[in-house]
């Protein structure tokens, strides 16, 4: 009996089965088949499993397989997702159109979770000024595509005159991956423009920080290319989540308070600017805005993540990222205001109780003027 099922044949199986996503619980969280459980694949033999068909799937069918031949050799009938969450992505969105329902959610549903932090953001920060050209840098992830929508919404307000330029870089994705971004973004109505680059071939073989070393690149890409069209800003979809996890993440590994700014003056291309409207945007909401509207995205799209060196051999993500995310997680079922606390702790500086900051690349002791 052949250990692969399709998509399309998923479709139309009938009687008792469980789906079971073995990618590591980041990547089910970011999205994942209806009705399935996450039972990441280093906890697989452990687990408990239903006595029933069993269908086995990681992000492209390639850990999958050898799941599903080790549960058979336990007398399980198993079996594993040809091509895994990426090819029943590919068959889910065929043909689909979603313009006028996700635009209707953010006007009504999303309105104050999402729609209105997303334009106090705009207005707190002074982030788009008359006659700016931006590019709106779009990734394929949830993010990135929320943050498309929103400028469009923006721009029908249109209270003072600016442009905007939906930017997707193919840093080498997969052809299964980059249809994926373009039909996300044909059913929303979102006119992207596509460039290429070959990052992902440049970073292939990098061990350390290869994902760090990837983003930079990136950026640089991005930055470059919005300037050849005429953008004098690129916006990019970090959202408050990501702001405070990047406090934590300074103060317990770098040893160091600071934060992701809401903008920045680029220091290697003049005359350009990066913005981040999600600044003030809750991830949580994020991710409720994409399944309200049933829209599905790919993690990351980079087409070596299941083996790179930021992975471990089981698929699991070692992501320091990943683990302030989970410590902040716990330190608010004691403290529900954590997040909001970690967030207002940068803004609310005593300069006379630090023993030393850094202005400009000069450091400043208390002892400077202590006496004075």
């Amino acid at each position: 009996m052949d250990i692969e099922i399709t998509a399309s044949e998923l479709s139309q199986l009938r009687g008792d089965f469980a789906m079971i996503d073995i990618r590591d619980a980041t990547a089910f969280d970011y999205g994942h088949i209806g009705g399935a459980v996450n039972i990441p694949l280093n906890e697989l033999a452990e687990a408990e499993l239903p006595q029933k068909k069993l269908v086995l799937y990681c992000k492209s069918g390639v850990l999958s397989v050898d799941a599903a031949e080790e549960l058979r050799s336990r007398g399980y009938e198993a079996y594993s997702l040809a091509g895994g969450y990426i090819e029943w992505l590919r068959e889910r969105m065929a043909d689909r159109s979603l313009t006028e329902q996700v635009e209707l959610s953010l006007r009504k549903k999303f309105k104050k979770s999402i729609w209105c932090r997303f334009t106090k953001a705009i207005n707190e920060y002074e982030l788009v000024q008359p006659n700016d050209r931006i590019a709106v840098c779009i990734s394929g992830g949830k993010d990135s595509m929320l943050m498309a929508k929103l400028f469009q919404e923006l721009k029908r307000h249109d209270k003072f005159p600016f442009e905007v330029v939906f930017l997707v870089m193919d840093p080498g994705y997969s052809p299964e991956n980059r249809r994926i971004i373009e039909r996300n973004a044909e059913s929303m109505s979102i006119p992207v423009q596509i460039f290429e680059s070959t990052i992902f071939d440049s970073v292939f073989h990098i061990e350390k920080n290869p994902c760090y070393i990837c983003a930079r690149m990136r950026r640089g890409y991005l930055y470059s290319k919005a300037k050849e069209l005429g953008c004098n800003k690129i916006a990019l979809g970090h959202h408050f989540d990501d702001v405070i996890e990047t406090i934590l993440m300074g103060m317990l590994y770098g040893g160091q308070v600071q934060t992701m700014m809401p903008k920045l003056h680029s220091t290697n291309f003049e005359g350009m600017e990066l913005i981040r409207p999600l600044y003030l945007v809750r991830e949580a909401d994020i991710k409720h805005w994409r399944d309200y509207n049933d829209l599905y995205f790919i993690q990351c799209a980079c087409k070596f993540t299941e083996n790179c060196s930021s992975c471990s051999e089981n698929g699991q993500s070692e992501s320091k990222r990943l683990e302030v995310k989970n410590l902040i997680a716990e330190l608010k079922k004691v403290n529900p205001q954590v997040e909001k606390n970690i967030f207002r702790s940068v803004e609310n500086v005593n300069l006379s109780t630090i023993i030393a900051y850094k202005e400009k690349g000069t450091v400043h002791h208390f002892l400077d003027d202590y006496d004075l």
